[in-house]
C-alpha cells in the first residue's frame, strides 16, 4: 500500500490545497506550498498523491543530483554517463529528527574504511534537486535545520566543507510543508520561502464525510484496483497541467492587473516585492490552466489569499484572520 499512493483526483474537497499544488506544477517559479490545518484532513495524502501528476524530467544517467546536461555534472561525480534518461520528478520526504549529514551529505565512512578513499555520500538535497522537498510537521523542524534549508533555498547550492571534503552541487527544489498550527508556529524566515499558503479545514457536511469514508475504505481494501479506477481522471489532469505549462509564456498580464497587485500589497503592508511577484506568477498559472490568453481580475481575486495571507504582519487591532484581511483588501482595490 505504501507504494500505491491515493489518487490525487479522488481526494474529496480541499480544492484550495489541490489548486495551490497544481499551480506550482505549472510554474515552479511560484515557489513552495505551505499547507496548515487540522490533523486527518488529507494534507500528507494530497502531497504524496501529487507526485504522480508531475511530468518526468530528463537527467544525465547515473548523476546523483539529477543534472539536466552532462556539462552540469559536478567534477566529483564519477558514476555519470553521457546518456540522458527520463525519471519521475523527485518528491523527497524530509523526516523530523533527521541529522544534518543526511540532508547535506557527508563522507562515506564505509567506503573510506574498506577502500581507503574519501568519497562523498549524497544527501536529500541532492535527491531533491529539480524536484520537491516535502516536510511534514514543518513547524516542528529544529532551528539549525531550518537555517540550513534557508541557506540552500536562497543560494540554490549545497556546500559541504567537513572531514577533509570540499563539495558543492546544485540544489534547486520547491519546498512543500504541512503542519498543524496548534503544535507551534513557523519561523518568519522560513514562512517567506513558501510561495503559497493554504489552510485546510475538517469537512463539516455529512455528505462530504460519508464520501471520504467510502473512498478511503475502497482504497484500503484494494489499493491497486482503486488507483486503476481513477487512472483516467489522473491522466486527464496530468495532460491539463502539461498543456498549461506549454501555454504559460503566452499568457499576458496587462498594466491594470499589475497596478492591482501593487495596490493590494501596499494596502496590506506586505514587506518587499515577493508578494507582487507571487501574485502575478500564480494568476498567470491559473489563467494558463483555464485556457485564458490573459490574466483577469477574477483569477487575481481567486489566488490572492493563498499568495499573500502568510506574508502579513499581525495587527493587534484587527481580529480578522489573514485570509479575511486579504479578501477585504482585494474587495477594496478591485471592487
Amino acid at each position: 500500500m505504501m507504494n500505491t499512493p491515493f489518487p490525487f483526483t479522488a481526494i474529496v474537497g480541499q480544492d484550495e490545497m489541490k489548486l495551490a499544488l497544481i499551480l506550482t506544477a505549472i510554474d515552479p517559479k511560484i515557489g513552495g506550498v505551505l499547507v496548515f490545518g487540522d490533523r486527518g484532513t488529507g494534507k500528507s495524502t494530497a502531497i504524496r498523491a501529487f507526485a504522480d501528476l508531475l511530468p518526468p524530467i530528463k537527467v544525465v544517467s547515473g548523476c546523483p543530483i539529477n543534472s539536466e546536461k552532462y556539462t552540469d555534472v559536478p567534477l566529483w561525480v564519477d558514476t555519470a554517463s553521457k546518456k540522458l534518461q527520463n525519471i519521475n520528478t523527485p518528491v523527497v520526504d524530509l523526516p523530523l529528527g533527521i541529522s544534518s549529514d543526511r540532508i547535506t551529505g557527508a563522507l562515506d565512512i564505509e567506503y573510506a574504511l574498506i577502500e581507503g578513499i574519501k568519497r562523498f555520500q549524497t544527501g536529500l538535497l541532492a535527491k531533491a534537486n529539480r524536484g520537491y522537498l516535502y516536510i511534514d510537521e514543518v513547524n516542528l523542524l529544529e532551528d539549525h535545520l531550518v537555517d540550513l534549508l534557508l541557506d540552500v533555498a536562497q543560494s540554490g547550492e549545497n556546500v559541504v566543507e567537513r572531514e577533509g571534503l570540499s563539495i558543492r552541487h546544485a540544489s534547486k527544489f520547491i519546498l512543500i510543508g504541512s503542519g498543524n498550527p496548534e503544535e507551534g508556529e513557523l519561523r518568519p524566515q522560513l514562512l517567506d520561502r513558501f510561495g503559497l499558503s493554504v489552510e485546510v479545514m475538517t469537512p463539516d457536511t455529512v455528505h462530504e464525510r460519508i464520501e471520504i469514508i467510502q473512498r478511503r475504505d475502497q482504497y484500503d481494501n484494494n489499493p491497486e484496483g482503486y488507483v486503476l479506477d481513477w487512472q483516467k481522471e489522473n491522466k486527464k489532469l496530468r495532460n491539463k497541467i502539461q498543456k498549461a505549462r506549454k501555454n504559460l509564456n503566452s499568457v499576458s498580464v496587462d498594466n491594470k492587473i499589475l497596478e492591482n497587485c501593487a495596490e493590494i500589497c501596499i494596502d496590506l503592508g506586505s514587506d518587499g516585492l515577493r508578494g507582487e511577484l507571487t501574485l502575478v506568477r500564480t494568476a498567470r498559472a491559473l489563467a494558463a490552466l483555464s485556457n485564458s490568453s490573459s490574466v483577469d481580475e477574477a483569477q487575481l481575486r481567486k489566488i490572492a489569499p493563498m499568495a499573500l495571507s502568510h506574508r502579513l504582519r499581525r495587527d493587534p487591532l484587527d481580529d480578522a484572520g489573514s485570509g479575511t484581511r486579504v479578501e477585504r483588501s482585494v474587495e477594496k482595490i478591485i471592487g
